[in-house]
């Protein structure tokens, strides 16, 4: 039998790190990934959007989203600013911006070296004060790591992301503002779904 040359050998040292390293990796990035407690169903006209949420960054705020989404409060809201390029937010019951559930949030910004905005970030929106969060949040369709740092990132879009891709944009002269903007049909956990048979 062949003896492996020295070559070889380093081939197969590197590939069994790689493969090592690859599985640290995905257990880390996707520790939720599965977790029906942890995923979102975001439904828009033009398909399924899959987020999964990361408590272990933003715990109060992931709790605070399945706490409305489970009461509905998502169900036929706008996309009330949506910037191509950039991002799509949503979240306001009244369509304008300047509404929410009423609760804010004390911040929980994650350091770039844990979680950055990237495509398919989702984050919270706030006015000026760190600590004015509420319900609006805004799902990021390229990286925009001005935002690091300073705004609660708390999920990730995982499947479905050519649907948020497809959310009518607004004219970037008027900050994003939608003229008829796309609505959420629904927004709901999917361990409930699932406890429902999938309704």
């Amino acid at each position: 039998m062949k003896r492996a040359s020295k070559k070889e050998k380093v081939m197969k040292t590197i590939l069994a790190l790689s493969i090592a390293a690859w599985s640290l990796f995905g257990m880390t990035t996707a520790s939720f990934a599965g977790d029906p407690e942890n995923t979102l169903d975001l439904h828009l006209a033009s398909g399924r959007v899959v987020i999964e949420m990361r408590p272990d960054l933003a715990p109060r705020h992931v709790a605070r989203i399945k706490e409305l989404a489970r009461k509905g409060f998502y169900d036929n809201v706008v996309f009330h600013r949506v910037i191509a390029g950039f991002m799509a937010q949503t979240g306001d019951p009244t369509g304008t911006g300047m509404g929410g559930s009423g609760q804010n949030l004390q911040a929980e910004f994650s350091p770039p070296s844990k979680a950055r905005h990237a495509r398919g970030t989702v984050s919270m929106a706030r006015a000026q004060s760190p600590n004015s969060a509420d319900s609006q949040f805004f799902i990021c369709f390229a990286p925009a790591p001005f935002l690091d740092g300073k705004y609660t990132i708390w999920g990730h879009v995982v499947e479905g992301m050519e649907h948020v891709d497809a959310i009518k944009k607004g004219d970037e002269r008027q900050n994003g503002t939608v003229d008829d903007p796309d609505r959420i049909l629904s927004l709901k956990v999917a361990a409930d779904i699932e406890e429902q048979g999938g309704k």
